[in-house]
Parts: C-alpha cells; sequence; structure tokens
C-alpha cells in the first residue's frame, strides 16, 4: 500500500513544446504542461467538456526523453507525484505551484 501513496497517473496531449534546459551539473530539467479532457452530461441533459491544465517537470533520462521526443500535442501518459511549492515573485509576492514530478513517460499516438 506504501506504493500508493501521492502518485499521480495521466493521459493527456502536451499544451506546447517542452521547456528543457541542461543545469550546470550536467542533470537536464523539463517544463510542460499536459491537457485532460473529459466529456459528460450536466443534470440539463447538455454535453460538456471539461480541460484541466497540468503543469509537469521531469528530471535526468526522462527529461532527455521529453527533449528528443515530445512536442506540442503529442499523446503522452505519465506517472509520478504531485509536490507544490512556493517562491516570492519580482514584486516581492509569495506564488504556490502545484506540479506533478514525472517518473515514468509512455509515448502515445504516432
Amino acid at each position: 500500500m506504501n506504493a500508493m501513496k501521492n502518485r499521480v497517473q495521466l493521459i493527456g496531449n502536451v499544451g506546447n513544446d517542452p521547456e528543457v534546459r541542461t543545469l550546470e551539473s550536467g542533470t537536464k530539467l523539463a517544463h510542460l504542461t499536459i491537457a485532460t479532457n473529459e466529456r459528460y452530461t450536466n443534470d440539463k441533459g447538455e454535453k460538456v467538456e471539461q480541460t484541466e491544465w497540468h503543469r509537469v517537470t521531469a528530471w535526468g533520462k526522462t527529461a532527455d526523453i521529453i527533449e528528443r521526443f515530445v512536442t506540442r500535442g503529442k499523446e503522452v501518459a505519465i506517472q509520478g507525484k504531485l509536490t507544490h511549492r512556493s517562491y516570492d515573485d519580482k514584486n516581492g509576492e509569495k506564488k504556490y505551484i502545484t506540479e506533478v514530478v514525472v517518473n515514468e513517460i509512455l509515448l502515445l499516438g504516432n
């Protein structure tokens, strides 16, 4: 049961081309967004489509795979963990970020 704690699995489409950079240590870091869509019929009988956007971060070999093979619109499946962090912006305001840190990625579609 311990392996199921803080586990996120998403299947969706990449919103923009990933931003990948190499740190001074040589480790790669990738940032991207993934859109997941849900379709349902509401209580009025209307068909509704709802899109959720997810911030995603990947490190190391996973970031390298993303840099080489992932582009805007690509359908991917990811598995990782949910993390929260904060920082102070240039105006001194505290900003909060929730993101998925990827452990595994599976490239879907063509």
